[in-house]
């Protein structure tokens, strides 16, 4: 049975909305404006363990559209690996996803991701895709978070954690420090706690 990991980079206060600054939000672009940080080698480092360690990606359609504009022209381990594993993506509206490997889940969420954790073995990366997220929590369909906090306060934007409808408990399972500036943070979704 797979696994559905999230991955997310997130400001110290919770947003996830327009870390690259590509989609207007007036906070926008606030990964970058962290500025030059020992440890970017690092930070390179960690999103090639986590895209070899995965199997498949799982993204919404503004996600996987974001992503497929700019990783198929690219070369090296990270693009080499992300071009070559599969892709599925949660779309009602994208018809011919045109990135290598990828295939579109049309149904409802719930039962086409309950049934895609039942057909793999190995791990599911989510990455960004804040919407799709919230849904994967709020139907226990989460079994990992990974946070990449970047040191910035914003005060408004999306957040990681919307509103739900019961509290979803997580055990702290690893914490690490990527170069000088920002924490990797590693729970588990706690199941019947």
């Amino acid at each position: 049975m797979g696994k559905i990991i999230i991955s997310e980079n997130v400001s110290l206060d919770g947003v996830v909305q327009d870390p690259t600054g590509e989609e207007g939000f007036r906070l926008g672009g606030w990964v970058g404006q962290v500025g030059q940080f020992k440890g970017r080698e690092e930070a390179a480092k960690v999103l090639l363990d986590e895209a070899l360690g995965t199997e498949a990606m799982l993204l919404g359609r503004r996600s996987y559209e974001f992503f497929a504009a700019r990783w198929p022209s690219r070369t090296g381990a990270l693009a080499d690996r992300l071009n070559g594993k599969p892709k599925y993506v949660v779309s009602s509206t994208l018809q011919d996803p045109a990135w290598n490997n990828s295939t579109v889940l049309k149904g409802d969420v719930v039962s086409e991701v309950s049934t895609l954790k039942q057909q793999l073995a190995g791990d599911i990366v989510v990455a960004a895709s804040f919407q799709l997220v919230h849904t994967l929590i709020e139907h226990d369909l989460a079994n990992e978070l990974r946070l990449t906090i970047y040191p910035v306060v914003l005060g408004a934007g999306e957040r990681l954690f919307g509103e739900i409808s019961d509290k979803k408990p997580m055990r702290l399972i690893n914490t690490r420090t990527v170069g000088d500036r920002l924490a990797y943070l590693t729970y588990t979704f706690v199941q019947d706690a």
